[in-house]
């Protein structure tokens, strides 16, 4: 897998770990009474459902370009990097056993993507 082929598969990753974000503030935000009209007018929901059209189109070129068995390990990293994002933003805890667990996803990542 070249430099930009890992660049853009990255990105892919954080894009889907932004959108998770955004997921959690449109759910925070929707009122106890769900309807339609709430759903329409959440733009925290929005934003995630574009950011993960874009990302979506962008991890569909990436496929184009890598083989699916290099690719997808990137994926993993997605649960290291929304708990840390979440930490950042949200204020959510972040346990050392995330930590340890994502440190083994990108060791796992490493290895497949050098394989």
């Amino acid at each position: 897998m070249t430099i930009t082929l890992a660049f853009f598969t990255f990105a892919c990753v954080l894009g889907i770990s932004f959108g998770q974000l955004l997921f959690k503030k449109a759910a925070e935000t929707l009122p106890a009474a769900l309807s339609v009209t709430a759903f329409l007018h959440n733009g925290w929901l929005i934003a995630a459902f574009a950011l993960y059209g874009v990302t979506t189109i962008a991890w569909v070129w990436v496929l184009r370009h890598a083989p699916l068995h290099l690719a997808y390990p990137f994926m993993g990293l997605a649960f290291l990097i929304v708990p840390t994002l979440a930490w950042v933003f949200l204020g959510e805890p972040l346990h050392w056993r995330t930590l340890a667990g994502g440190a083994l996803i990108m060791a796992g990542v490493t290895l497949a993507a050098t394989s």
